[in-house]
């Protein structure tokens, strides 16, 4: 799998709380995750939902940019974490 990304780490940064609270809101989580958790739960959900939108629609390369399409496959990628956190947060 090959990665592209014009990215820097204050772009990762704002592109994970922007992803990370929007998903934090429809998940229903966002009031007990805070805003670093938002961040968090973004930049490893745009990863998450990058992979996960590279097997599906083919080719092992995908870019993450400021795009529509790579906010909603971070979007969808940190709502799958947060239900997955959920799971296993509710087995304590």
């Amino acid at each position: 799998m090959d990665v592209n990304s014009s990215f820097g780490i204050l772009s990762w940064i704002i592109f994970g709380a922007l992803a990370g609270w929007v998903a934090s809101m429809i998940a229903g989580d966002n009031a007990r995750q805070g805003w670093l958790g938002n961040i968090i739960v973004g930049i490893i959900g745009a990863f998450l939902g990058g992979i996960i939108f590279g097997f599906l629609f083919g080719g092992g390369q995908f870019t993450l940019g400021w795009n529509i399409g790579s906010f909603i496959a971070a979007v969808i990628g940190a709502i799958i974490l947060l239900f997955i956190l959920r799971m296993f947060q509710g087995r304590t």
